[in-house]
């Protein structure tokens, strides 16, 4: 028996890529969780080779992406109590 579509490792690669594009496209480290969670998935399919349920694979898509999403934040988020401040405008 052929292997499910969604256990197919380029499958979640391919989603990993479109999801990066859309991250380029609109910016805000949204999006980049989630292609770094796909592309876990994807990685974990290619190397382990198994036939994993569609539960299972959104659950551990979700908790990858969310583990990916809170470094992020940390990563690249203003320290605390910092305020990004205009004090000219762009046409001065």
């Amino acid at each position: 028996m052929a292997d499910p579509i969604w256990s197919t490792w380029w499958i979640w690669a391919a989603a990993a890529l479109l999801l990066a594009i859309i991250e380029v496209l609109a910016p805000g480290f949204v999006f980049l969780g989630f292609a770094i969670g796909a592309a876990a998935v994807a990685l974990i399919l290619l190397n382990t080779g198994m036939t994993v349920s569609l539960p299972m694979l959104l659950l551990i898509f979700a908790a990858l992406s969310l583990v990916a999403w809170l470094i992020l934040r940390r990563v690249f988020a203003r320290p605390y109590g910092q305020v990004k401040n205009f004090d000219h405008d762009i046409n001065d």
